[in-house]
Protein backbone atom coordinates (compact mmCIF):
# COMPACT_ATOMS: atom_id res chain seq x y z
CA UNK A 1 0.00 0.00 0.00
CA UNK A 2 1.51 3.34 -1.08
CA UNK A 3 2.10 6.13 1.24
CA UNK A 4 -0.56 8.36 -0.78
CA UNK A 5 -3.55 5.57 -0.02
CA UNK A 6 -2.56 4.41 4.09
CA UNK A 7 -5.22 5.97 6.03
CA UNK A 8 -3.99 8.65 8.98
CA UNK A 9 -4.74 7.60 12.15
CA UNK A 10 -5.17 9.85 15.09
CA UNK A 11 -3.62 7.90 18.52
CA UNK A 12 -4.32 9.01 21.65
CA UNK A 13 -1.63 8.33 24.55
CA UNK A 14 -4.46 7.81 27.07
CA UNK A 15 -3.38 8.67 30.85
CA UNK A 16 -0.12 9.10 31.07
CA UNK A 17 0.27 7.81 34.56
CA UNK A 18 -1.31 3.96 33.00
CA UNK A 19 -0.03 1.60 29.75
CA UNK A 20 -0.87 3.90 27.02
CA UNK A 21 2.00 5.27 26.09
CA UNK A 22 4.06 2.04 26.59
CA UNK A 23 1.45 0.28 23.74
CA UNK A 24 1.74 3.46 21.58
CA UNK A 25 5.66 2.86 21.85
CA UNK A 26 5.45 -0.38 21.41
CA UNK A 27 3.35 -0.43 18.02
CA UNK A 28 5.53 2.41 16.58
CA UNK A 29 8.78 0.50 17.48
CA UNK A 30 7.64 -2.80 15.59
CA UNK A 31 6.67 -1.18 13.04
CA UNK A 32 3.58 -3.47 12.70
CA UNK A 33 0.63 -0.96 11.53
CA UNK A 34 3.64 0.82 8.53
CA UNK A 35 2.30 -1.31 5.76
CA UNK A 36 -1.58 -0.27 6.13
CA UNK A 37 -1.92 3.19 7.82
CA UNK A 38 -0.06 6.36 8.87
CA UNK A 39 0.20 7.17 12.87
CA UNK A 40 0.64 10.39 14.40
CA UNK A 41 0.43 10.02 18.52
CA UNK A 42 -1.56 13.12 20.21
CA UNK A 43 -0.17 13.74 23.49
CA UNK A 44 2.66 14.91 24.93
CA UNK A 45 6.15 13.91 23.38
CA UNK A 46 8.59 14.08 26.64
CA UNK A 47 6.24 11.57 27.68
CA UNK A 48 6.31 9.07 24.91
CA UNK A 49 9.68 9.39 24.62
CA UNK A 50 10.24 7.83 28.17
CA UNK A 51 7.71 5.26 26.91
CA UNK A 52 10.28 4.19 24.42
CA UNK A 53 12.78 3.78 27.42
CA UNK A 54 10.92 1.89 29.51
CA UNK A 55 9.88 -0.89 26.59
CA UNK A 56 13.72 -1.10 25.86
CA UNK A 57 13.12 -0.82 22.21
CA UNK A 58 14.95 1.73 19.76
CA UNK A 59 12.65 4.23 18.91
CA UNK A 60 12.53 8.37 18.45
CA UNK A 61 10.10 10.37 18.95
CA UNK A 62 9.47 13.14 16.49
CA UNK A 63 7.29 16.43 18.14
CA UNK A 64 5.44 18.41 15.56
CA UNK A 65 2.99 21.37 15.60
CA UNK A 66 0.55 20.09 12.97
CA UNK A 67 -0.40 17.41 10.97
CA UNK A 68 1.51 18.25 7.81
CA UNK A 69 4.40 18.30 9.62
CA UNK A 70 3.94 14.35 10.12
CA UNK A 71 7.10 12.40 8.21
CA UNK A 72 5.83 8.71 8.73
CA UNK A 73 9.11 7.27 9.21
CA UNK A 74 9.82 3.90 10.11
CA UNK A 75 11.30 3.56 13.60
CA UNK A 76 9.71 7.33 14.45
CA UNK A 77 6.63 8.36 16.01
CA UNK A 78 5.38 11.68 15.40
CA UNK A 79 3.42 13.06 18.21
CA UNK A 80 1.15 15.84 17.74
CA UNK A 81 2.80 17.81 20.61
CA UNK A 82 0.83 19.09 23.57
CA UNK A 83 3.26 19.78 26.00
CA UNK A 84 0.48 18.40 29.04
CA UNK A 85 2.37 15.99 31.20
CA UNK A 86 4.83 16.97 34.11
CA UNK A 87 7.08 13.57 34.34
CA UNK A 88 8.46 15.66 37.56
CA UNK A 89 5.50 15.38 39.26
CA UNK A 90 3.51 12.45 37.39
CA UNK A 91 3.02 9.35 39.70
CA UNK A 92 2.36 6.00 37.95
CA UNK A 93 -0.66 3.90 38.85
CA UNK A 94 -2.22 6.84 40.31
CA UNK A 95 -5.54 8.40 39.95
CA UNK A 96 -4.41 11.98 39.27
CA UNK A 97 -6.00 15.33 37.68
CA UNK A 98 -3.46 16.12 36.01
CA UNK A 99 -3.26 13.26 34.15
CA UNK A 100 -6.83 13.29 33.47
CA UNK A 101 -6.76 16.65 32.16
CA UNK A 102 -3.64 15.40 30.23
CA UNK A 103 -5.74 13.03 28.36
CA UNK A 104 -8.81 14.91 28.09
CA UNK A 105 -6.67 17.38 26.35
CA UNK A 106 -5.41 14.26 24.29
CA UNK A 107 -8.99 13.30 22.67
CA UNK A 108 -10.45 16.58 22.58
CA UNK A 109 -7.84 17.43 20.13
CA UNK A 110 -7.76 14.44 18.11
CA UNK A 111 -11.53 14.61 17.49
CA UNK A 112 -10.69 18.26 16.31
CA UNK A 113 -8.63 16.65 13.95
CA UNK A 114 -11.08 13.87 12.75
CA UNK A 115 -13.72 17.08 12.40
CA UNK A 116 -11.54 19.59 10.24
CA UNK A 117 -10.80 15.87 7.80
CA UNK A 118 -7.02 16.19 8.72
CA UNK A 119 -7.23 12.53 9.69
CA UNK A 120 -8.90 9.63 8.74
CA UNK A 121 -10.10 8.11 11.93
CA UNK A 122 -9.13 8.22 15.57
CA UNK A 123 -7.71 5.83 18.05
CA UNK A 124 -7.81 6.05 21.97
CA UNK A 125 -6.08 4.64 24.37
CA UNK A 126 -7.64 4.07 27.83
CA UNK A 127 -8.24 6.95 30.17
CA UNK A 128 -8.89 6.75 34.01
CA UNK A 129 -12.95 7.92 34.75
CA UNK A 130 -12.18 9.22 38.40
CA UNK A 131 -9.34 10.96 36.92
CA UNK A 132 -11.29 12.75 34.57
CA UNK A 133 -13.66 14.10 37.04
CA UNK A 134 -11.17 14.69 39.15
CA UNK A 135 -10.08 17.22 36.15
CA UNK A 136 -13.22 18.84 36.03
CA UNK A 137 -14.52 16.56 33.12
CA UNK A 138 -17.74 14.88 34.14
CA UNK A 139 -17.76 12.04 31.60
CA UNK A 140 -19.15 8.23 31.80
CA UNK A 141 -15.94 7.79 29.45
CA UNK A 142 -14.84 8.46 25.71
CA UNK A 143 -18.30 7.28 24.26
CA UNK A 144 -20.00 10.27 25.96
CA UNK A 145 -16.80 13.02 24.99
CA UNK A 146 -17.54 12.36 21.31
CA UNK A 147 -21.23 12.58 21.26
CA UNK A 148 -21.26 15.48 22.83
CA UNK A 149 -18.04 16.91 20.97
CA UNK A 150 -19.28 15.78 17.65
CA UNK A 151 -22.72 16.77 18.20
CA UNK A 152 -24.04 13.00 17.99
CA UNK A 153 -27.63 12.13 19.36
CA UNK A 154 -27.44 8.44 18.42
CA UNK A 155 -24.47 6.64 19.31
CA UNK A 156 -23.69 2.89 20.63
CA UNK A 157 -20.76 0.89 21.24
CA UNK A 158 -19.77 -1.86 19.15
CA UNK A 159 -16.56 -4.35 20.77
CA UNK A 160 -15.42 -6.94 17.97
CA UNK A 161 -12.62 -9.21 17.49
CA UNK A 162 -11.91 -11.76 14.38
CA UNK A 163 -15.27 -13.21 14.61
CA UNK A 164 -16.76 -11.72 17.31
CA UNK A 165 -18.84 -7.92 17.41
CA UNK A 166 -21.52 -7.18 19.46
CA UNK A 167 -23.47 -3.79 19.97
CA UNK A 168 -25.15 -2.52 22.74
CA UNK A 169 -28.90 -1.10 23.29
CA UNK A 170 -27.51 0.19 26.38
CA UNK A 171 -24.33 0.44 28.26
CA UNK A 172 -23.21 2.77 31.19
CA UNK A 173 -26.32 2.68 33.47
CA UNK A 174 -27.96 0.64 36.52
CA UNK A 175 -29.19 -2.89 35.15
CA UNK A 176 -32.92 -1.82 36.76
CA UNK A 177 -32.13 1.50 34.08
CA UNK A 178 -31.01 -1.06 31.54
CA UNK A 179 -34.18 -2.74 31.72
CA UNK A 180 -36.21 0.47 30.97
CA UNK A 181 -33.92 1.15 28.07
CA UNK A 182 -34.71 -2.19 26.44
CA UNK A 183 -37.82 -0.10 24.06
CA UNK A 184 -38.41 -0.46 20.38
CA UNK A 185 -37.10 2.72 18.74
CA UNK A 186 -33.51 2.16 20.68
CA UNK A 187 -33.05 -1.37 19.90
CA UNK A 188 -34.36 -0.29 15.71
CA UNK A 189 -31.98 2.26 16.29
CA UNK A 190 -28.86 0.23 16.91
CA UNK A 191 -30.01 -2.22 14.76
CA UNK A 192 -29.63 0.03 11.73
CA UNK A 193 -25.76 1.12 13.18
CA UNK A 194 -25.21 -2.57 13.76
CA UNK A 195 -26.18 -2.77 9.82
CA UNK A 196 -24.21 0.60 8.65
CA UNK A 197 -20.98 -0.17 10.58
CA UNK A 198 -20.55 -3.77 9.28
CA UNK A 199 -21.31 -2.53 5.60
CA UNK A 200 -18.11 -0.16 5.97
CA UNK A 201 -16.08 -3.22 7.23
CA UNK A 202 -16.70 -4.53 3.48
CA UNK A 203 -19.78 -7.48 5.00
CA UNK A 204 -22.21 -6.58 2.12
CA UNK A 205 -25.12 -8.55 3.69
CA UNK A 206 -24.98 -8.85 7.38
CA UNK A 207 -26.44 -11.39 9.44
CA UNK A 208 -27.99 -9.66 12.45
CA UNK A 209 -29.20 -11.66 16.05
CA UNK A 210 -30.93 -9.07 18.68
CA UNK A 211 -30.10 -11.11 22.03
CA UNK A 212 -33.23 -11.46 24.30
CA UNK A 213 -33.35 -9.59 27.50
CA UNK A 214 -34.88 -12.04 29.79
CA UNK A 215 -33.85 -15.91 29.98
CA UNK A 216 -35.19 -18.33 27.10
CA UNK A 217 -35.69 -14.79 25.80
CA UNK A 218 -39.34 -15.19 28.37
CA UNK A 219 -40.37 -18.16 27.06
CA UNK A 220 -43.15 -16.91 25.45
CA UNK A 221 -44.05 -14.50 28.37
CA UNK A 222 -43.15 -16.55 31.66
CA UNK A 223 -40.23 -15.08 32.18
CA UNK A 224 -41.38 -11.31 31.24
CA UNK A 225 -42.61 -9.61 28.35
CA UNK A 226 -40.05 -7.49 27.02
CA UNK A 227 -39.26 -9.78 23.87
CA UNK A 228 -42.89 -9.70 22.81
CA UNK A 229 -43.70 -5.99 23.43
CA UNK A 230 -40.37 -4.10 22.53
CA UNK A 231 -37.86 -6.34 21.08
CA UNK A 232 -40.04 -8.50 18.24
CA UNK A 233 -41.27 -4.80 16.94
CA UNK A 234 -37.81 -3.68 16.13
CA UNK A 235 -36.93 -6.95 14.69
CA UNK A 236 -40.47 -6.55 12.79
CA UNK A 237 -39.25 -3.39 11.74
CA UNK A 238 -35.87 -3.43 10.36
CA UNK A 239 -36.85 -7.25 8.56
CA UNK A 240 -39.12 -5.05 6.75
CA UNK A 241 -36.25 -2.17 5.94
CA UNK A 242 -34.53 -4.88 3.96
CA UNK A 243 -31.92 -5.64 7.31
CA UNK A 244 -30.97 -9.31 7.28
CA UNK A 245 -32.00 -10.30 11.10
CA UNK A 246 -33.04 -13.34 12.33
CA UNK A 247 -36.55 -13.59 12.66
CA UNK A 248 -37.00 -13.32 16.25
CA UNK A 249 -35.36 -12.50 19.68
CA UNK A 250 -32.27 -14.99 20.62
CA UNK A 251 -31.81 -16.60 23.33
CA UNK A 252 -28.77 -14.92 25.36
CA UNK A 253 -27.54 -17.86 26.79
CA UNK A 254 -27.08 -19.56 23.26
CA UNK A 255 -26.57 -16.34 20.71
CA UNK A 256 -22.70 -15.48 21.22
CA UNK A 257 -22.02 -19.83 20.49
CA UNK A 258 -23.77 -18.98 17.08
CA UNK A 259 -21.87 -16.29 16.43
CA UNK A 260 -18.54 -16.63 17.35
CA UNK A 261 -18.39 -20.95 16.78
CA UNK A 262 -21.50 -21.83 14.28
CA UNK A 263 -20.75 -18.42 12.20
CA UNK A 264 -24.79 -18.15 12.12
CA UNK A 265 -24.59 -13.94 12.57
CA UNK A 266 -21.80 -11.35 11.82
CA UNK A 267 -23.28 -9.47 14.88
CA UNK A 268 -25.23 -9.79 17.84
CA UNK A 269 -27.59 -6.44 19.28
CA UNK A 270 -27.32 -6.73 22.91
CA UNK A 271 -29.43 -5.16 25.55
CA UNK A 272 -27.37 -4.10 27.95
CA UNK A 273 -23.33 -3.64 28.89
CA UNK A 274 -22.81 -6.64 30.75
CA UNK A 275 -24.82 -8.88 28.35
CA UNK A 276 -22.64 -7.96 25.61
CA UNK A 277 -19.05 -7.14 27.68
CA UNK A 278 -18.96 -10.37 29.17
CA UNK A 279 -18.55 -13.07 26.38
CA UNK A 280 -16.26 -9.94 24.19
CA UNK A 281 -13.80 -10.39 26.93
CA UNK A 282 -14.38 -14.34 26.93
CA UNK A 283 -13.61 -14.39 23.57
CA UNK A 284 -10.56 -11.96 23.05
CA UNK A 285 -9.81 -9.93 26.61
CA UNK A 286 -6.31 -8.88 25.27
CA UNK A 287 -7.33 -8.21 21.32
CA UNK A 288 -10.74 -6.71 21.73
CA UNK A 289 -11.53 -3.84 20.42
CA UNK A 290 -14.14 -0.86 21.33
CA UNK A 291 -16.30 0.95 18.13
CA UNK A 292 -18.44 4.09 18.68
CA UNK A 293 -20.88 3.90 16.46
CA UNK A 294 -23.39 6.57 14.74
CA UNK A 295 -20.53 9.60 15.52
CA UNK A 296 -19.60 11.53 11.96
CA UNK A 297 -16.12 10.75 12.39
CA UNK A 298 -14.77 7.27 12.98
CA UNK A 299 -13.35 6.26 16.14
CA UNK A 300 -11.99 3.06 17.47
CA UNK A 301 -10.25 1.99 21.14
CA UNK A 302 -8.61 -0.90 23.18
CA UNK A 303 -10.88 -2.40 24.76
CA UNK A 304 -8.67 -2.50 28.24
CA UNK A 305 -7.84 0.11 31.08
CA UNK A 306 -5.58 1.88 32.10
CA UNK A 307 -3.60 -0.88 33.99
CA UNK A 308 -2.03 1.42 36.82
CA UNK A 309 -1.12 -2.20 38.01
CA UNK A 310 1.87 -2.27 35.74
CA UNK A 311 2.11 0.70 34.47
CA UNK A 312 5.49 1.86 34.20
CA UNK A 313 6.90 -2.00 33.94
CA UNK A 314 6.72 -2.25 29.60
CA UNK A 315 4.83 -5.63 30.31
CA UNK A 316 1.28 -4.00 29.21
CA UNK A 317 0.08 -5.84 25.77
CA UNK A 318 0.07 -3.92 22.24
CA UNK A 319 -2.42 -6.45 20.83
CA UNK A 320 -5.82 -4.38 21.25
CA UNK A 321 -4.10 -1.06 20.48
CA UNK A 322 -3.09 -2.80 16.83
CA UNK A 323 -6.14 -4.37 16.43
CA UNK A 324 -8.03 -0.68 16.94
CA UNK A 325 -5.50 0.42 14.23
CA UNK A 326 -6.59 -2.32 12.19
CA UNK A 327 -10.35 -1.40 12.50
CA UNK A 328 -9.86 2.22 11.87
CA UNK A 329 -7.92 1.14 8.33
CA UNK A 330 -10.87 -0.98 7.37
CA UNK A 331 -13.67 1.53 8.27
CA UNK A 332 -11.42 4.25 6.82
CA UNK A 333 -11.23 2.21 3.75
CA UNK A 334 -14.97 1.74 3.87
CA UNK A 335 -16.30 5.44 4.58
CA UNK A 336 -13.78 6.47 1.07
CA UNK A 337 -15.33 6.89 -2.28
CA UNK A 338 -14.35 4.01 -4.66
Amino acid sequence: MSVETRPILAVTMGDPAGCGPEIVAQVAAAGVVDEFARIICVGDAATLARAFQIIGQSGRVRAIGEVGEARYEPGVLDVLDLHNVDLATLAWGKVQASAGQAAYEAVDRAIDLALAGQVDAVVTSALNKEALRLAGHDYDGHTEILAVKTGAKKVTMMLASEHFRVTHVSTHCSLRQAIERCQTPRILEVTRLTHQALTRMGIAAPKLAVAGLNPHSGEGGLFGTEEIEQIQPAIDQARSEGLNVHSHPVAPDTVFVRMAEKREFDAVIAQYHDQGHIPAKLVDFWGGVNITLGLPIIRTSVDHGTAFDIAGTGQASPKSLISALRFAQLMAAGRRPS
